[in-house]
C-alpha cells in the first residue's frame, strides 16, 4: 500500500500529512460503525448560527443510489470511483430556517466535509472529493428540492491496488503531493505581503 505522506515545512498532526485523495480503492466493504463515526463527525461540525446546512446521500457499491451517483460523473472519474465501495453526495442547504438565504451554506458543507474527512482518516479510511459529475442530473435523480446546492461527490474506502487502475490513472497514485508555498498564502498589513510570522525564531524551552 502506497501512502502519500505531505512533507510539511512545519510539523501537523499525522492524520492530516497522511490524508491524501486516492484514485485506487480496495472492493472491501466499509465497516457500519466507521460509516456512523464519519458520518457523526460531519454532524458535530461548526456552522453559522448553528444552522447544520449540511445534507448527504449514501451509495454503496452495487445499490441504486450508488449507480445513480456514478452515471452522473464525467468519463474520468467513472475510471476510477467504481473501485469505491461507498460514494456520498454533498449538499448545501442555501435559506436558514426563516427562508432566507444561508451565505454561508456552501462554506459550512466544506467544514462538515472536512471533518467527516479526518474522523474517516482516524479510522484507516480514505476519502476522495470530485466535482466533475452533473449536478443537474442528480437534482433530477434525487429529487432534491430548489433551496439546496449540490457541490461534490465523495469517495470513501480502504486503498487498492493502483495497477489495477486505468494506466493513465497509476502515475498520480504516486507522484509527490505539492502545495503552494506558506508565504504566499498567509498575509499582513495588505494582501499580498508575506506575514512576518514566518520570520520569526521558533521559541524553544
Amino acid at each position: 500500500m502506497h501512502i502519500k505522506t505531505a512533507s510539511t515545512d512545519y510539523p501537523i498532526n499525522d492524520l492530516l500529512r497522511n490524508r491524501w485523495s486516492p484514485r485506487a480503492y480496495s472492493p472491501q466493504p466499509v465497516e457500519t460503525e466507521k460509516i456512523k463515526n464519519f458520518l457523526e463527525a460531519a454532524r458535530w461540525s461548526p456552522s453559522a448560527s448553528n444552522q447544520q446546512p449540511w445534507r448527504f446521500i449514501i451509495g454503496f457499491k452495487g445499490d441504486e443510489t450508488y449507480n445513480k451517483l456514478v452515471d452522473s460523473m464525467v468519463e474520468f472519474n467513472r475510471l476510477w470511483a467504481v473501485t469505491a465501495p461507498v460514494l456520498l453526495l454533498a449538499i448545501a442547504k442555501t435559506t436558514n430556517h426563516k427562508g432566507e438565504p444561508n451565505t454561508a451554506a456552501v462554506y459550512d458543507l466544506g467544514q462538515s466535509v472536512a471533518h467527516l474527512t479526518f474522523q474517516a482518516s482516524a479510522d484507516g479510511l480514505y476519502v476522495h472529493q470530485m466535482g466533475g459529475f452533473d449536478a443537474a442530473k442528480t437534482i433530477e435523480a434525487f429529487e432534491i428540492p430548489g433551496e439546496y446546492r449540490v457541490m461534490t461527490i465523495i469517495a470513501v474506502g480502504t486503498i487498492g491496488d493502483p495497477e489495477l487502475l486505468h494506466e493513465n490513472l497509476r502515475k498520480m497514485e504516486t507522484t509527490p503531493r505539492e502545495r503552494i508555498k506558506i508565504q504566499d498564502l498567509v498575509f499582513s498589513g495588505s494582501f499580498g505581503k508575506p506575514s512576518e510570522v514566518f520570520n520569526k525564531q521558533t521559541n524553544k524551552q
